[in-house]
């Protein structure tokens, strides 16, 4: 009897753990996700403090990267295993031959948005596009978003980019580089812009975004082809996470929060986050916003191969 009683409770059990959802049973995803110190990554962080990440069963673990256009080569290396390169600088790999995918997207672009432009050393006199050439400018990464579309801003100005000196530093660099007379111009973003204007290191002579379409890509979530193939769960549970944080943020009672988490990742205090303005969000990247970068960077003679938007992100 003892016997028939013990093997009936080890069958109850078996069948209570077997009827656990799957989820519960397996450990969570190890995902080390990379990003840079601007406000496009709003989605991720706050997917992180808001618990969307934990609820599909990932392990994230936020890792701040300097510079932007070396996050591909992290990608490739595993030291991430997702990463929010610019999409020039996720071309630009794709390019040079990494087999990367995109997951979701960051920020996008908002012609209402000025939260990044040309800002001038004070006194070096810049104001126009032709103010530029024979200037030394400060860029947060060489082929990165911020770069290539000054590039083509001073391009459709009529000024040949190749007489402007541009160089690589971070952001949090830019005002000490501007105060020193190091470069004579930044093409820089919030929150660090309005930091640089509000100590009087320099003035926004441009903010020449505005003539960027809307509703492209400024931050994309890229990672190797292979990994997504043996993570098809985990990389289809990150692009919901980063899709349900998209729509927290788009609710005004959630303005507090989302900047709090902002806060925490980017190391910035309240006071200058409450000024700062966040780029809306783009969780879902589309074949004709990755076509737009494509056709952008052809323009500029930055790609020697053909891609195809189509396979270059994640299913």
């Amino acid at each position: 009897m003892m016997k028939r009683r013990t093997l009936l409770s080890a069958l109850a059990a078996a069948s209570a753990t077997a009827a656990l959802p799957l989820r519960a049973q397996q450990p969570p995803t190890k995902i080390v996700f990379g990003y840079t110190a601007v406000t496009d990554f709003a989605s991720v962080f706050v997917a992180a403090e808001e618990g969307y990440f934990k609820k599909r069963n990932l392990d994230v673990e936020l890792k701040f990267i300097p510079l932007n256009s070396t996050i591909p080569a992290a990608l490739q290396s595993d030291s991430l295993h997702i990463g929010g390169p610019t999409p020039s600088v996720f071309l630009q790999a794709v390019d040079g031959g990494l087999d990367l995918v995109l997951v979701s997207g960051g920020g996008v672009t908002s012609k209402t948005f000025t939260g990044f432009g040309l800002v001038a050393r004070a006194g070096s006199g810049i104001r126009t596009p032709q103010d530029c050439v024979g200037k030394k400018i400060g860029v947060p990464g060489l082929g990165a978003f911020l770069h290539v579309t000054f590039r083509a801003w001073l391009k459709g100005s009529g000024v040949d980019y190749r007489k402007v000196s541009f160089v690589e530093a971070a952001f949090p660099q830019h005002a000490d580089l501007l105060r020193g007379g190091s470069v004579d111009a930044v093409v820089t973003a919030d929150p660090f812009m309005s930091r640089i204007t509000e100590s009087g290191a320099g003035y926004v002579a441009s903010y020449y975004a505005t003539f960027l379409p809307e509703g492209n890509q400024t931050i994309v979530h890229a990672a190797k082809r292979e990994w997504v193939a043996k993570n098809p769960a985990a990389a289809r549970g990150f692009r919901e996470a980063v899709v349900e944080a998209a729509a927290f943020m788009q609710q005004p009672k959630n303005d507090a929060r989302m900047r709090s988490a902002i806060g925490k990742y980017i190391k910035l205090p309240p006071e200058v986050l409450a000024k700062a303005q966040i780029s809306p969000p783009g969780a879902i990247v589309s074949e004709k916003q990755v076509g737009y970068w494509i056709d952008l960077m052809k323009d500029q003679e930055m790609l020697k191969t053909p891609l195809e938007a189509a396979r270059l992100i994640a299913k």
